[in-house]
């Protein structure tokens, strides 16, 4: 059977992430987050903290249109690579990561632009997972031990982050549906609610 690579995007304390690592623990399969850095500073040669310092983070000088006339510069030692900027870098590190994983397993990959990375990949299922801002901030706010307010303004600033990382390079809207297969509301439907959506669409793609 073929690989089947699960990308989740998230707003911050929807429980992306839980999703994640549930569903992949239901199919047998590896969850990559913080992983994906460690596999890409592998890959790369970078120290590992280079990645955790530029991980989704946005940036005003990236030009779209490098990403693709880029990603086959051979290697990370040819010169096209080694004179970009240091964020530009890591992001194609992530992507080159992103793709060469994808090919060897099934896998869930959260965040990190993974379904542009997979847009080719018919095999490739995009979720994004949303909440109520009520629910998020509850979450935050216990989980994190903060008041109400603070977990708030994270919450804001986070996706605020993840939205402009997102829009520059992917030349795509951050929770728009129509970048996506799925969108689940997880306040409304819980973790195991939309895992079993997940895997409900999965298997109605497989059967077509």
């Amino acid at each position: 059977m073929n690989n089947y690579v699960y990308t989740i995007g998230r707003e911050f304390g929807s429980g992306g992430k839980d999703i994640g690592v549930a569903l992949a623990k239901k199919l047998g399969v590896k969850c990559y987050d913080k992983e994906l850095l460690a596999e890409a500073a592998k890959e790369s040669g970078f120290c590992a903290e280079i990645f955790e310092n530029h991980d989704e983070k946005p940036t005003s000088s990236f030009l779209y249109s490098l990403v693709m006339d880029t990603y086959s510069f051979g290697g990370y030692s040819t010169a096209p690579f080694l004179d970009m900027p240091l964020n530009h870098k890591v992001f194609l590190a992530q992507f080159d990561t992103i793709k060469k994983i994808a090919e060897k397993e099934s896998c869930v990959i959260v965040g990190r632009c993974a379904d542009y990375a997979l847009a080719d990949n018919p095999n490739c299922i995009n979720i994004f997972v949303h909440a109520d801002k009520d629910y998020r901030v509850n979450r935050v706010a216990k989980k994190l031990n903060l008041s109400a307010n603070k977990a708030r303004d994270m919450i804001n600033k986070t996706d605020k982050q993840r939205a402009s990382y997102y829009n520059y390079y992917t030349s795509k809207k951050w929770g728009d549906s129509r970048s996506y297969d799925l969108c689940l509301d997880s306040g409304r439907i819980g973790v195991d609610g939309c895992v079993d959506m997940i895997l409900a669409y999965r298997d109605s793609m497989i059967k077509k």
